[in-house]
């Protein structure tokens, strides 16, 4: 008499490689948009923080009397703080973006924006360290040191270096980042048209703009918070060609 043998219980399913590959992809997406979203909040944060500092326009009296009384020495000093994490995010952005943009699109890493893209960010990056070092160098002062404070010629000198290295140059290094990324993420099939237009309109007024109004610093932020939300709303998955 034959005996029935048991059915072998069903095992887990397996993926195959489009699988796998949708599966990287979503997730770099997800690490890219979260990581955007920390930048853009901590970059924001340092910049209306170190907005204590006098203007290149304040009078030699607003100079002296901001720091001989030490208005906002406290509040620039975590503003300054708050930099290298805005720069450690930025970063962070950067890799992980990059290496979605490379999963989506395995022939990436041979082209010349792929790369600009990364010397953008870290041009960028630079810039908004030397910078802030610079125009908040005379509030750090006053708070850890009972030396005598340096003339307000001193303190405008040094806040017009920092304004140089983040108006001037950091801000063209956004524009940069923002061309590269723009063109990478379309080719990949990343953004949508509405949002790619947006953003090579922003990088070019980020590249053409000749002012110092603290406001342009809040351009680049928006525009990574635009295309982290699109990256986590509209998730992509799978590699193209």
């Amino acid at each position: 008499m034959r005996v029935p043998a048991r059915s072998r219980e069903a095992g887990p399913p397996v993926l195959d490689d489009a699988d796998r590959a949708a599966g990287v992809v979503s997730a770099y997406a997800r690490k890219a948009g979260w990581s955007g979203l920390l930048f853009a909040g901590l970059l924001v944060a340092a910049l209306v923080l170190l907005h204590q500092v006098p203007t290149l326009g304040a009078s030699e009296a607003d100079y002296t009397a901001f720091y001989r009384d030490g208005g906002g020495a406290t509040l620039i000093t975590v503003g300054l703080y708050l930099v290298p994490f805005a720069g450690i995010a930025c970063l962070w952005h950067t890799i992980t973006t990059r290496t979605l943009l490379q999963v989506r699109r395995p022939g990436s890493w041979a082209e010349v924006p792929h790369w600009l893209h990364l010397a953008a960010s870290v041009v960028f990056v630079c810039m908004l360290f030397a910078g802030s070092a610079a125009a908040g160098a005379v509030a750090l002062l006053t708070r850890y040191s009972d030396a005598p404070l340096p003339g307000p010629d001193i303190a405008r000198a040094l806040s017009s270096v920092g304004y140089t290295l983040v108006f001037v140059f950091g801000v063209r290094a956004a524009g940069m980042y923002i061309i590269t990324t723009t063109g990478l993420a379309r080719t990949a099939g990343v953004l949508p048209g509405p949002v790619a237009l947006i953003s090579y309109l922003v990088a070019t007024f980020l590249l053409v703009s000749t002012t110092f109004h603290p406001a342009i610093l809040l351009v680049f932020p928006a525009w990574v918070l635009m295309v982290s939300i699109v990256l986590l709303v509209r998730r992509p998955t799978g590699v193209t060609s």
